[in-house]
């Protein structure tokens, strides 16, 4: 049977090689420079009734070609988009997250990043999601989310935005891009690019010259943008690694007790030519960082890690 790997494991990558190692639940601390984050996940953190969606301390930014639409609360909810009525350890981690990417990838202007994980169910469009918004509440970078899962299309769907038009009508038809950006009304610097319309030839897309020629436009026109784009998972299409030639940074979500040793490692073989920032840890067991909220008097948080 496929080894999973555990809440205790460490990911790390040498000399382009990728090894896991047993340690302690700290396992943390064994990684300063490498990209990590514990997200929680299923029922341990539920959204709260009653969110209230985030006010990011900069200025707001008025919209004026984008469309600007209302997203669904209860789809949010739902969803577990990170909003403003998230626990705080839930979005410290988000933070913590944040950070890293940004002390690895400003100063280098590496702003085009990928989201992949081995196989479905794994957490990354939720992950790329959250950090888009995380990152868009920062104080200098606007987000772009593409949503570049052309087969299976759903970061609208978080959102409650409609996803018939998108990304697929730029590339075969050439719509202006203009016409398909949405920005999600009440998340402040943050624009998304749904797919549009699934499609059977999403890896053709992704590799032909008009994608190309649209990364490099969406890299070097906001030299302060973030554009983050959700990939399907790298072991069921070609998708994910027709696209990591144009990326400047690839992070890999794993979850915890359900990805395999052997399926990471297949990952980081295929992606061996490439530059991978880190990995996320999805779904880790957090009973026993509840004891600093309990000492910090905020009982029944379960979620994040210090």
């Amino acid at each position: 049977m496929p080894r999973k790997i555990g809440d205790g494991e460490i990911l790390s990558r040498k000399l382009g090689t990728m090894g896991i190692a047993l340690d302690s639940w700290n396992w943390l601390k064994g990684l300063p420079a490498k990209l990590k984050a514990s997200l929680a996940g299923g029922s341990q953190h539920e959204a709260a009734t009653g969110q209230t969606l985030p006010k990011p301390p900069a200025q707001r930014i008025a919209y004026t070609a984008t469309r600007v639409m209302p997203v669904d609360i209860a789809a949010l909810t739902y969803n577990r988009v990170l909003t403003g009525e998230v626990t705080p350890a839930i979005a410290e981690n988000y933070k913590l997250l944040r950070t890293q990417i940004l002390q690895k990838t400003r100063a280098a202007k590496r702003n085009v990043l990928m989201f992949v994980s081995p196989l479905p169910g794994d957490g990354k469009t939720l992950t790329a999601i959250n950090l888009a918004i995380s990152l868009s509440q920062d104080v200098a970078p606007t987000v772009l989310l593409v949503d570049l899962d052309l087969r299976a299309p759903s970061v609208h769907r978080y959102f409650g935005l409609p996803g018939d038009r998108g990304l697929v009508d730029y590339l075969e038809n050439g719509v202006d891009l203009a016409e398909l950006l949405i920005h999600p009304q009440g998340f402040d610097k943050l624009v998304i690019l749904p797919a549009g319309r699934p499609t059977p030839w999403a890896a053709e897309f992704i590799r032909s010259p008009r994608m190309q020629a649209l990364v490099q436009e969406l890299k070097e026109r906001y030299p302060d943008r973030y554009v983050l784009f959700d990939l399907p998972p790298l072991l069921s299409y070609a998708d994910a690694l027709a696209f990591a030639p144009l990326s400047d940074g690839i992070i890999m979500v794993v979850k915890a007790r359900q990805t395999s040793r052997e399926d990471l490692m297949r990952c980081q073989e295929m992606l061996r030519d490439f530059p991978i920032l880190g990995y996320v840890l999805n779904e880790v067991d957090f009973v026993k960082e509840d004891r600093y909220y309990r000492r910090n008097g905020r009982p029944g948080q379960k979620q994040g890690f210090y």
